[in-house]
């Protein structure tokens, strides 16, 4: 029997994107680009140790390597970049990346300062290119779920937030004393912060009082290590929220949010894996995830889909998809979220409590 012929319509080029960074958080992205993104082709890798990069680059297929984010930029076949190089390079690479027409997908925090993340998303604006900032916990399937359920009203009016985050550890932190400073706030808490800003959407963050230590590395106290922190912000609808986090969480990674408003309360987030127990002599026992790419990993392919949908929209002349409720976090969350870290710094440091730079959002 002869193979019926069949005329294939093709379809729209992918979106071609580009990698600045292949350490661990850049690897993941770069795999879920390259096998999990429908619609989207890994089309380079740039990373200052270009070993790292060639090999993530033969494992994905991916034939495009070099040393220099510049050379992705200046690329005309690469549509959009991820930005995935330590937070210290972010803002320039936004800059560089949006004056070149390259969209943006960029790991949090955006920037280190106000300043030099206001000079990086005026570049974004005047190039007319979008913007989206890896806030991965939006995509997660039960904090939809409690976005959804916040938007309906189930909850009322928001009283009480709480979000924190517990990494999973052994008691002990890897090179901790490598770690750079702030970085609870800066790229731990201010996941936090943007799933408290966007449970209760419409309210600005108004002050925030900041206490951290050194409790599970308590020798690094005095070079100024901090793995614990506990903070408390009031927004301007008269909410109040606690955020907390803490670097080793003995029993798995913990991330969990909730909503206590005047006509009940929405949560979102688990300890464990599964909703599967066991009882056994041993007493009750559940599996818990232990890694970021285990609990989030839907969530990080997720967000990523979205940015390229949103990219191809763009080239194509068309409206960004829509969503049932405020999904994309962008420039004004990238910005209110740096604002809250960076107030609760200056808290930590005064032992006060610190207003929230004005128009924390753009």
């Amino acid at each position: 029997m002869a193979y019926i012929p069949h005329k294939q319509t093709p379809g729209p080029a992918p979106v071609r994107i580009g990698l600045i960074g292949s350490g661990w958080m850049g690897a993941f992205h770069a795999e879920s680009i390259a096998r999990r993104v429908p619609g989207a082709e890994l089309a380079a890798i740039a990373d200052p140790n270009v070993e790292s990069a060639q090999a993530l680059a033969t494992e994905l297929g991916t034939a495009k390597v070099t040393a220099s984010a510049e050379d992705i930029f200046a690329d005309p076949e690469i549509d959009a970049v991820i930005i995935a190089s330590p937070a210290r390079f972010h803002s320039a690479l936004i800059a560089q990346a949006a004056a070149e027409g390259k969209h943006v997908f960029c790991e949090k925090p955006a920037g280190q300062s106000l300043e030099e993340l206001d000079a990086a998303l005026e570049a974004v604006e005047e190039a007319g290119v979008h913007f989206q900032i890896g806030f991965n916990r939006r995509y997660a399937d039960d904090f939809q779920a409690a976005k959804k359920d916040l938007a309906a009203g189930i909850a009322g009016m928001p009283q009480l937030l709480r979000s924190l985050t517990r990494d999973p550890g052994n008691g002990s932190i890897p090179n901790a004393a490598r770690v750079p400073a702030w970085t609870i706030f800066l790229e731990t808490l201010i996941h936090d912060f943007d799933t408290l800003n966007w449970f209760n959407e419409g309210a600005e963050p108004v002050e925030v009082y900041a206490v951290a230590d050194a409790l599970v590395e308590p020798s690094l106290r005095s070079q100024g290590f901090l793995d614990t922190a506990v903070v408390t912000i009031r927004y301007s609808n008269g909410a109040v929220a606690v955020a907390e986090a803490n670097f080793s969480a003995l029993y798995g990674y913990d991330i969990r949010g909730e909503v206590f408003g005047s006509k009940g309360m929405v949560q979102a987030g688990r300890a464990t894996e599964t909703a599967a127990r066991r009882y056994t002599a041993e007493g009750l026992s559940a599996d818990t995830p232990r890694l970021n790419v285990e609990l989030f990993h839907q969530a990080y392919t997720d967000e990523l889909a979205d940015f390229a949908g949103a990219v191809r929209a763009r080239l194509d002349g068309k409206p960004s998809p829509s969503s049932d409720v405020t999904l994309t976090p962008g420039a004004a969350d990238a910005r209110r979220a740096l604002a809250m870290a960076l107030a609760c710094i200056e808290s930590v440091k005064s032992g006060a409590p610190v207003a929230v730079a004005e128009k924390a959002a753009l």
